[in-house]
C-alpha cells in the first residue's frame, strides 16, 4: 500500500491537470516513431552500426530544414567551442605550431604555467608524462588533449630548447588560461585611439573595458572599434560593451520571440566613452553580436560606420543542453535594432544559397561600390537626428571602403593565408632569437626594418617567384607584413596591429575624416 501511495504521488507530481484526460495520457507520436527506428537498427538491422552517429545525422537533419544558424554540437566538439565562448580554458599557456611534425612553441601566455616554468618561445615540446607528441604522435587533436586537462592536476614535460641544443624537463600545474577576444588595444595619435575585437565572449566585455579605460586614461577623445571579421558570440557581451559607449538608459536592441513578445535592452549605467566620438569598421565577415554593436551606435547616431555591408545575422539563438554532453543552439528570437529594423538576411532558399552570399556579392559588384548594394525602400528607416538606414540584410556603412580586389590585395592575402609567412617567420626567429630578442617592443616598432635580403629570402620560401603576380613595387608592402609577423611571435597582437594599419584603408579612411585638413592635395 505505501508502494502505491508513492508511485500515485510521484506520477500526479508529473502530470499537467489543465490538460484533458486524452492529453495525459497521450504518447508522443512523433518521438516514439524515431526511437522505434533507433532500436530497430540497433537490435534488428544486418550489419552492425553506430546508432550515435545516426543519431547526429538526424539531428543536423532537422535543424537544417530550421534556419542557418541553429546548430547542433556534438560531445566531440562541445568542450572546444564552450572554451572558446567561456574565453578561458585549462591548460599550460602555450601557443604552438606543429613544425616538422614537433610541437614547437611560438609564444607562452602572459603569467601562465608555461612562462612561470620557464618555458619559451622556440622550445620544442617532446613528451607530456612519457607520451611523445613528435612524428607520427604529432596529432593535433592528440596534443591538446596531453597538454590541457583538470584545473590544478600536474603534466610532466621533456622540452628540446633548440638555442642551447639541449634537452630540459619542466613541472607544471595546469591552470586557467585566458583566450584573449581583445587582439590589440592602443593609441594611434593623442586624440585617436584603437581597439580590436575578434568575437564576443563571456571575458570579452572585461578585456574591452580594461583596454578603453587605459586609452581613456590617455586622453583619447576618438576610438576605432574594430569589428571586422568578428563572427560574433554572446549577446550580453554585446550589450556590455555599447554600455560603456552609449549614455545610460540608451534603446540598444529588441528581441521577438515565437509568441510575438518583444523584449527592450537598455543601456544600464553610465558609460566610459559616453561623450566620445566613436568609428566602427565592419567587413562583410562582420556578424551576429557585432551588427547589434553597429546598429545600436548608427540608430542612437553615436558611431560613424566605415566599411562594406556585414553579413547580416538577426537570429538569437540559445545552447540547450540534450542530456548527453551534446547540445544544440536554437534559434529562440529575432533581434532588431533601436530603430526597429531587422538586419537578419532572407534564408528562403536554403542554407546553401544563403552560404554563398559572399559571391552573390562579389559578382554583383558590392564589394567594389556603394551604388551596387540593393536597398529596400519598404525597409526604410530614419535615425533621430534624420539618419536614413535600411533593413534587410546586415548593416550598411556610412561610410563605404572597397575591398581590395587588386594585384596588391591578391599578394597579400596569398601570403597571410596560406600560412607561409609564419612559418617563414618562426624559422627566421628560431635562427636568431638571441638577436630579435634584444629589442624592446617599442625599439622594435621605432626602428627595426626588414632588408632586402630578408624579404628575397621569403620571396624564394613562399614560391611566390613561381606565381603570375607582378612583384615590383610592392616589395615595401609586403616588408610591413613581414615585420608585423615578427611582432607578433615576439611581442603579441598589439604591436601586429600597430605595424599593419600604417598600410590599412579603412584607418586610413578614417584619418581622412578626422583630420581633412591633412589630406588636402597641394595645387
Amino acid at each position: 500500500m505505501a508502494v502505491a501511495i508513492a508511485a500515485g504521488i510521484f506520477i500526479g507530481s508529473k502530470l499537467n491537470f489543465g490538460d484533458t484526460t486524452e492529453k495525459i495520457f497521450a504518447t508522443n507520436s512523433k518521438k516514439d516513431k524515431l526511437n522505434r527506428l533507433i532500436d530497430y537498427i540497433d537490435f534488428e538491422y544486418v550489419d552492425k552500426i553506430n546508432t550515435d552517429s545516426i543519431v547526429d545525422v538526424t539531428v543536423n537533419s532537422i535543424l537544417n530544414n530550421l534556419d542557418p544558424h541553429s546548430v547542433y554540437i556534438p560531445v566531440s566538439d562541445y568542450e572546444a567551442v564552450a572554451d572558446d565562448m567561456r574565453g578561458k580554458f585549462v591548460g599550460i599557456g602555450v601557443s604552438f605550431y606543429i613544425y616538422k611534425d614537433t610541437v614547437s612553441v611560438i609564444s607562452t601566455i602572459d603569467k601562465g604555467p608555461a612562462e612561470k616554468s620557464g618555458i619559451k618561445a622556440g622550445d620544442r615540446i617532446l613528451f607530456a608524462d612519457d607520451k611523445p607528441l613528435f612524428g607520427e604522435f604529432s596529432n593535433r587533436d592528440s596534443i591538446v588533449a596531453s597538454l590541457r586537462g583538470e584545473l590544478n592536476s600536474r603534466v610532466n614535460l621533456t622540452i628540446f630548447r633548440n638555442s642551447e641544443k639541449k634537452e630540459m624537463k619542466f613541472k607544471l600545474t595546469r591552470k586557467e588560461v585566458p583566450i584573449k577576444s581583445v587582439d590589440a588595444g592602443f593609441k594611434i595619435n593623442e586624440e585617436l585611439g584603437y581597439i580590436k575585437v575578434n568575437r564576443f565572449a563571456e571575458t570579452t566585455n572585461d578585456e574591452f573595458r580594461e583596454s578603453l579605460k587605459e586609452l581613456v586614461n590617455q586622453g583619447i577623445s576618438t576610438l576605432i572599434l574594430d569589428l571586422r571579421n568578428n563572427p560574433g558570440g554572446y549577446v550580453f557581451a554585446a550589450e556590455r560593451m555599447l554600455d560603456e559607449l552609449l549614455p545610460k538608459g540608451t534603446l540598444l536592441l529588441k528581441t521577438k520571440n515565437k509568441a510575438g513578445v518583444v523584449e527592450n535592452t537598455v543601456s544600464k549605467k553610465n558609460g566610459l566613452f559616453e561623450n566620445g566620438k566613436v568609428y566602427v569598421l565592419v567587413n562583410e565577415n562582420s556578424a551576429s553580436a557585432s551588427e547589434i554593436v553597429a546598429g545600436a551606435l548608427q540608430d542612437n547616431d553615436q558611431g560613424i560606420i566605415v566599411g562594406r555591408r556585414t553579413y547580416g545575422k538577426g537570429l538569437v539563438q540559445r545552447e540547450m543542453a540534450l542530456g548527453d554532453g551534446s547540445a544544440v543552439r536554437l534559434t529562440v528570437a529575432r533581434y532588431y535594432t533601436p530603430t526597429g529594423r531587422s538586419i537578419q538576411r532572407p534564408y528562403v532558399n536554403g542554407d546553401q544559397t544563403y552560404f554563398k552570399n559572399y559571391q552573390e556579392r562579389y559578382n554583383n559588384g558590392e564589394l567594389i561600390s556603394a551604388d551596387s548594394i540593393a536597398v529596400n525602400d519598404s525597409l526604410r528607416y530614419v535615425t533621430p537626428k534624420g539618419k536614413v538606414v535600411y533593413g534587410g540584410g546586415g548593416i550598411l556603412p556610412d561610410i563605404f571602403v572597397a575591398k581590395d580586389l587588386t594585384e596588391e590585395g591578391e599578394i597579400i592575402s596569398y601570403i597571410s593565408q596560406s600560412g607561409l609567412l609564419n612559418y617563414f617567420v618562426f624559422e627566421q626567429l628560431d635562427k636568431n632569437r638571441n638577436l630579435y630578442e634584444t629589442f624592446t617592443p617599442e625599439e622594435f616598432f621605432e626602428n627595426y626594418e626588414v632588408s632586402d635580403e630578408l624579404l628575397d629570402e621569403f620571396i624564394f620560401y613562399s614560391r611566390l617567384i613561381e606565381t603570375n603576380f607582378q612583384l615590383h613595387g610592392y616589395e615595401p608592402l609586403m616588408k610591413i607584413h613581414l615585420k608585423a609577423s615578427i611582432a607578433q611571435q615576439l611581442f603579441g597582437g598589439d604591436y601586429y596591429d600597430r605595424i599593419l594599419i600604417q598600410k590599412d584603408v579603412m584607418i586610413d579612411k578614417v584619418l581622412e575624416i578626422e583630420y581633412p585638413e591633412e589630406n588636402q592635395n597641394e595645387d
